[in-house]
């Protein structure tokens, strides 16, 4: 049996975002959390002083926004498909708004639209006050035969 597919379905079936970001080592290095709210799961990001990237600032390295997010828009397409097969990236962009300073980072995502092949997810990631986003970003994934829909 494949054990990581066991815990994500343990973990879809608890209702867990928790448990899907506990099977990834970037997020468990991050030490990601999510907490499931009515459209999706919500994603946080703790400030830790070793992910700074402009000590003068001081600000989060720009690579750290950017995997935190990536990572988070992966998980909830996960999320929403129930499935243990990792959809592909295909392309990822995003456009840093403002310096993510020394505070808890979060983020939310919406599926733009999914479709049998391609999925397209978007993301905001802000500190203190939602509307003043430090990062937005749309991705697209290359979505696993068996998650095919449309």
């Amino acid at each position: 049996m494949n054990m990581i597919a066991d815990q994500l379905r343990a973990a879809y079936a608890a209702g867990d975002p928790d448990g899907l970001l506990a099977v990834v080592p970037y997020a468990r290095f991050l030490d990601m959390s999510a907490h499931l709210e009515p459209d999706g799961p919500r994603f946080e990001l703790a400030f830790q002083e070793r992910l700074i990237g402009n000590i003068a600032i001081p600000a989060l390295h720009g690579g750290v926004v950017a995997g935190f997010l990536e990572v988070a828009t992966i998980a909830h397409l996960m999320w929403h498909s129930q499935t243990a097969d990792l959809p592909k990236t295909i392309n990822f962009s995003i456009d840093y708004l403002r310096s993510a300073r020394s505070a808890t980072t979060h983020a939310a995502c919406r599926l733009t639209r999914v479709g049998r092949r391609v999925a397209q997810v978007g993301a905001e990631a802000w500190q203190e006050d939602r509307s003043r986003p430090v990062a937005v970003v749309r991705a697209h994934f290359l979505l696993p035969e068996l998650l095919s829909q449309d």
